[in-house]
């Protein structure tokens, strides 16, 4: 029996409040007592919405009336701190002299509020979604260790269960890290699947949006709401956009598992490989079957999205470099802007030709397999402050190693999805990660959801 009506999952809410057993203000004020109680201890939003409770009260009104609009309605969410809010201020995780961002709803915000959710607050994260530790943000598995980034806020939010649905976003992996390293799901769709516009922006060709949640279904709920072709994007595609939710609760006999053993199984803490091979083993006793290949290409491509990566960004705040603005940026983050105008126009092009073969090897890969199988890290949440980190039988730089099996999706503009597989030795929780082809989100779904149906890990809360 759940305590506390805003720790289940949108699915169960949205039933009861359509029903009127719960009311949204009842949940607001139940995530709000929560935010109350251990955000202290969390450090994970940055602000609160004033208008909260009176979106909840509209819910409330439509609901009564009998104008739901789908799942998410009167349902609390947050959302990080780059995408742009009417009613609160965006900052992008910097605190920066000089840097401003407009009043206004980004795409994915107003989509939202449109389908009725109820926009709590705005989540920290690492400043201009450059890092992969969120200071001072904290894991609620452990206060002692990262809840990864840069969408770390998000993370802790939602893996304390004080909303069940906040938006992330993805350059390298900052979604589906810190929902591996908080133990929730964490959804990075295909690129141009959920509009950008008025999401401040990190690396144009290279971000993603998408959810943290409870559940595969939560997350399901918000991709049906905010997917669709946006021209206010340029990189927005123009393809369907099916009910995902049909994807749920559906067999997987006929499903093609692909395992890369060179690459996603290189280097892991022994902890996170048993975690996989374990999936790996619910997915042939279901009647899936295995593939195993090797992508010779990933051994090379970490240095093609770094470069993209680095001169995009620099391209971005071009105008906070001549300013003089990013002196004001934290060390880490004014460095890695800085580092981007050593790329040369011939690095950025073999960056981009790299690219260009790996989505081409993967297009071969996917003509044998359906979605391909790893560990979202290959190590668990480490200490706040710890630089390098023992994975397998070396030392190794955290940076490197917490993307090294993220990145390649977003380098490929796949859809991948995170999702609690278990727990290490020492209690912290362990990402299983899948990914299919491009605008296959319900196969992605498909098998994701088999696998979460069966096992108990989404039931599993840290003790707060």
């Amino acid at each position: 029996m759940h305590e506390n009506p805003i720790t289940r999952p949108i699915a169960e809410l949205s039933a009861d409040l359509r029903l009127g057993k719960l009311t949204s203000i009842d949940l607001l004020e139940n995530a709000l007592d929560r935010v109350a109680m251990l955000d202290r201890k969390l450090q994970s939003f940055v602000c609160i919405a004033e208008d909260a409770r009176a979106q909840a009260a509209a819910a409330d009104r439509e609901i009564a009336q009998g104008r739901w609009r789908g799942p998410l309605h009167g349902v609390p969410v947050a959302v990080k701190d780059n995408y742009l809010t009417a009613d609160m201020p965006s900052r992008a995780g910097t605190d920066a002299p000089g840097v401003h961002f407009a009043r206004q709803d980004s795409a994915v915000v107003a989509k939202l509020r449109e389908a009725g959710a109820i926009i709590v607050g705005k989540t920290r994260m690492h400043e201009f979604a450059w890092g992969n530790v969120t200071p001072p943000s904290k894991n609620p598995w452990d206060l002692s260790r990262v809840p990864g980034g840069s969408s770390g806020g998000s993370g802790a939010v939602v893996a304390a269960r004080i909303v069940p649905m906040a938006m992330g976003s993805d350059t390298g992996g900052s979604i589906r890290i810190p929902a591996a390293l908080c133990g929730t799901v964490g959804l990075k769709p295909t690129f141009g699947r959920v509009s950008r516009a008025g999401i401040v922006p990190h690396s144009w060709s290279l971000d993603h949006a998408g959810p943290l949640s409870y559940t595969v279904a939560d997350s399901v709920y918000a991709l049906n709401a905010i997917a669709g072709h946006d021209p206010k994007d340029p990189g927005s595609a123009r393809s369907d956009v099916p009910d995902f939710t049909a994807a749920l609760g559906q067999p997987i006999t006929d499903l093609r598992v692909g395992i890369c053993r060179n690459h996603m199984f290189a280097n892991n803490q022994p902890d996170v490989d048993a975690a996989i091979e374990a999936a790996i083993r619910f997915y042939r006793d279901a009647g899936a079957q295995l593939v195993e290949f090797e992508l010779p290409i990933l051994a090379f491509s970490l240095g093609a999205i770094f470069a993209i990566e680095l001169s995009s960004s620099t391209a971005y705040h071009s105008r906070n470099l001549a300013s003089g603005a990013v002196t004001g940026f934290t060390n880490d983050v004014r460095t890695l802007v800085e580092m981007g105008r050593l790329v040369t126009g011939p690095d950025y092009l073999k960056a981009e030709q790299l690219r260009r073969v790996l989505i081409d090897d993967l297009a071969k890969v996917f003509a044998d397999v359906d979605v391909i199988i790893g560990p979202t890290c290959p190590l668990t949440a480490w200490p706040i402050g710890d630089r390098t980190v023992r994975v397998g039988a070396q030392d190794e730089s955290v940076l490197a190693a917490s993307w090294r099996l993220t990145y390649p999706w977003n380098l490929a503009g796949l859809p991948a999805i995170s999702l609690p597989c278990g727990f290490d030795s020492t209690g912290l929780p362990i990402g299983l990660q899948l990914a299919s082809r491009p605008f296959d989100e319900m196969t992605l779904i498909r098998a994701a959801d088999a696998y979460e149906s069966g096992h108990g890990w989404k039931e599993m809360q840290p003790k707060l």
